[in-house]
């Protein structure tokens, strides 16, 4: 009686192990009905056509729509308009005032000291009723210019042109930013899907494998023990498969946020990543030329000319001066009043020129101090710039290093998966010869996912790290060209 049980168990497991063959040759055998483990995600309109995107595409997006770029474009105008404010400060002033009022025409002999409540009034005093009033009006322009400054002017220009160049700096630095976060953001992506893919296979095999040890163990060829533990892989690989697709849904999100194009319409296209071979054939360039060294070194420069201006402070100051001016009164030296529009309109002109030299005495005191401030500001620049310098070259070695690496490990990977996959068959050979337990083909389960995963992932993390020597270097242009080649 037990013999054509025996019997029919073997053929069951046969046929369970010819489904796992086909699972293995890209066809999945069990459906997996759970709308959790779903690729695609469902967020916008279903008539949405699907935008594919290859890497140098969704760089291109990225420092368009990415507001973080307009916002430093933004700077870079405002500074490069704060060069041309500095430098009306070589043209002439001109200030032009006109007055009409009316009021009481007497007036007191005597000093006021300046203040701001008494309006300030001129002429004689007329023997007149004080509840008489009259027209006055005035007008006229006074143009002042200075004709040299001891070199103050051109430093304060100066200070405003380093600041523009450390805005253009700045702008580049964050273009550099935000070309290597949607190159990260964009391999990310293309990862996490291939380890989806990998979560899929693996999930395939196991479900696969726990139908093959569910027939021995209700033919009683296997304890039940055995039917558990298959079940525990089976529930482990739906986990890992929902962790995978969440992670693909987290990263092109991601993504979309950098490119600027709706979560649910964005496709990756990483043929090219996945087939193309990177190589490294970039010309080291000088550490000087990083958009973060040129940033620093413009602050020092602004600095510098920020203490030449202060240098340039304590000088002479001259002003050339030239005035037009009219008066108008509604009243005579007599003490008549024309009334009328009398004084609405000068009836006196006057004319002024002069030169006007100010020196300011006692400032020194308070220069010297500020001095000293900026020159200590100015050397606080320069030790950050050489910490600049040698954080640069730091990075650029971690990247290179990084880069190394990534090469050996794709030169290992391919090795580690035919292993693996060997292993993983003869395991289940010889449990199907009932050498093996099912603890065995777990483990050789794990360590083919493993591999696949590593050897889907290393020629990605070799795009990854030499966009990382590119971006230490500040300047993503040879990666992008690589990007191009067929």
């Amino acid at each position: 009686m037990r013999e054509p049980r025996r019997i029919l168990a073997v053929c069951l497991l046969m046929y369970a192990f010819s489904r796992l063959a086909v699972a293995q040759a890209g066809v999945p055998s069990v459906p997996i009905n759970n709308s959790a483990l779903s690729t695609k995600t469902q967020t916008g309109p279903p008539d949405a056509s699907p935008q594919r995107l290859t890497l140098s595409r969704a760089i291109d997006l990225a420092q368009k729509n990415y507001p973080r770029v307009r916002a430093s474009l933004e700077q870079q105008i405002a500074a490069q308009n704060g060069v041309a404010v500095a430098r009306t400060a070589y043209l002439p002033r001109t200030d032009i005032l006109w007055q009409t009022n009316r009021a009481t025409a007497n007036n007191v002999y005597g000093l006021l000291l300046p203040q701001g409540v008494f309006p300030s009034i001129s002429g004689p005093v007329l023997a007149a009723d004080n509840t008489r009033s009259a027209w006055s009006s005035a007008g006229g322009a006074l143009v002042s210019w200075q004709p040299f400054d001891f070199g103050l002017r051109r430093a304060q220009v100066n200070s405003a042109q380093q600041g523009a160049a450390a805005a253009t700096a700045g702008l580049n630095l964050t273009r550099l930013d935000v070309e290597l976060a949607a190159t990260s953001a964009y391999l990310d992506l293309v990862t996490a899907e291939q380890l989806l893919g990998i979560a899929r296979a693996n999930l395939d095999r196991l479900q696969v494998f726990a139908n093959a040890v569910h027939v021995l163990v209700d033919n009683q060829l296997r304890p039940g023990a055995d039917a558990a533990q298959a079940d525990a892989g089976l529930a482990l690989g739906k986990t890992q498969l929902i962790q995978a697709n969440t992670n693909v849904k987290v990263h092109r999100a991601a993504l979309a946020n950098l490119v600027g194009i709706p979560t649910a319409t964005l496709e990756v296209e990483d043929a090219h990543l996945l087939i193309a071979e990177p190589s490294e054939e970039t010309t080291p360039s000088s550490l000087a030329t990083h958009p973060l060294a040129e940033q620093e070194a413009a602050f020092v420069n602004q600095g510098q000319a920020q203490l030449s201006a202060i240098t340039h402070s304590y000088v002479p100051q001259f002003n050339t001066q030239a005035s037009l001016s009219g008066r108008g009164t509604g009243t005579a030296l007599s003490g008549s009043f024309p009334g009328g529009t009398n004084g609405l309109a000068p009836s006196t002109l006057n004319w002024a020129a002069g030169v006007q030299v100010t020196f300011p005495a006692f400032d020194f005191f308070s220069l010297r101090a500020q001095k000293k401030v900026q020159e200590a500001n100015v050397r606080a620049e320069q030790a950050r710039y050489q910490q600049t310098l040698d954080d640069l070259s730091a990075q650029v070695q971690q990247a290179q290093a990084q880069l190394d690496g990534a090469k050996q490990i794709a030169l290992n990977t391919p090795v580690e998966l035919t292993a693996a996959r060997a292993s993983e068959q003869q395991q289940r050979a010889r449990f199907q010869a009932g050498l093996a337990t099912v603890v065995e083909v777990a483990v050789a389960e794990s360590l083919l996912t493993q591999a696949e995963a590593d050897d889907a992932v290393a020629r990605l993390n070799i795009w990854r790290a030499l966009a990382g020597v590119a971006a230490a270097r500040g300047d993503l242009t040879p990666f992008l060209a690589q990007l191009t080649q067929p």
